[in-house]
């Protein structure tokens, strides 16, 4: 049986979901819902970020693109390179706009990347 360690590169989905996301200041500022998966390829495309509201009423859902969260180890959650404010101001979803988040709107795809290229995000499709 191999040896299991913390450091390794992978995790399962389980365990992504509801780690805590945290501003470059160290405020927590929302949790990953889920992860978006592309069927095809197998590549997580979109970490579901929920963010505002208050017990669950109001809530948005961001959908970022994963090559913009950075894993910090001393807080045991994501960090994103955005203030709230920048966050308040991205494309987002209710939870009632979620269920048809796919990606697949070429549209949205761009005016998502655009809003997150400067922060490391890459589109994913040609």
């Amino acid at each position: 049986m191999p040896e299991i360690t913390p450091d390794h590169s992978l995790i399962t989905s389980s365990r992504v979901t509801d780690t805590p996301v945290f501003n470059q200041e160290g405020d927590r500022i929302g949790r990953i819902e889920d992860l978006s998966i592309d069927k095809l390829s197998g590549q997580v495309r979109y970490a579901l970020l929920s963010f505002g509201g208050f017990l669950g009423i109001g809530e948005r859902y961001h959908p970022l693109p994963w090559a913009v969260l950075d894993y910090d180890t001393t807080q045991d959650g994501y960090v994103l390179p955005l203030t709230k404010d920048q966050l308040e101001k991205a494309p987002s979803y209710g939870k009632d706009e979620l269920e048809g988040f796919g990606g697949g709107d070429q549209s949205y795809r761009d005016l998502l990347y655009a809003y997150y290229q400067p922060y490391g995000a890459v589109p994913y499709w040609p």
